[in-house]
């Protein structure tokens, strides 16, 4: 029996699921802004950290990743991602993504956070003044492309 196996099933949406405590926020915001501080951007500036939360309350953190070629790039939210899916996850239950100003995903980070369910929380923060702000990603991304959308086999 693979030691992914009981984690490696289809995705899963979470449609009834409940917010987040304002404890899981708080270790989440946490892990996002610690996690910024690995960040590798050398050309921008602009240093970037990101935080998923676990069934279970485990976290997974990742940071950007700049590269001279640009389209190179691997931005904090993807990184965190794929460390994730190389630890056996396949779901989580929030992200929270740790910038100066608060930054949205890009867009591609939007459709990476889509194949893993839409009704995961986005909370944004800013390093500077400590807003954040909370969203579906439903809101973020209200008619991304998903298995759905391919021809079936």
């Amino acid at each position: 029996m693979s030691m992914l196996s009981p984690r490696s099933a289809q995705a899963i949406s979470h449609p009834d699921q409940e917010p987040l405590t304002d404890d899981e926020i708080n270790r989440l915001v946490q892990t996002a802004v610690a996690a910024r501080d690995h960040a590798y951007a050398p050309h921008s500036h602009f240093y970037v950290g990101a935080a998923l939360l676990m069934q279970g309350g485990k976290m997974i953190d990742g940071c950007n990743v700049e590269n001279a070629s640009f389209s190179l790039t691997q931005c904090a939210e993807r990184v965190a991602v794929c460390t994730m899916v190389a630890q056996g996850y396949r779901s989580f239950r929030a992200i929270a993504i740790a910038s100066v100003g608060g930054a949205m995903p890009c867009g591609a980070c939007r459709q990476v956070l889509a194949e893993f369910g839409m009704d995961i929380f986005v909370y944004t923060i800013d390093v500077i003044d400590g807003e954040r702000q909370m969203r579906r990603l439903s809101d973020l991304l209200p008619d991304a492309f998903s298995t759905s959308d391919l021809p079936s086999s």
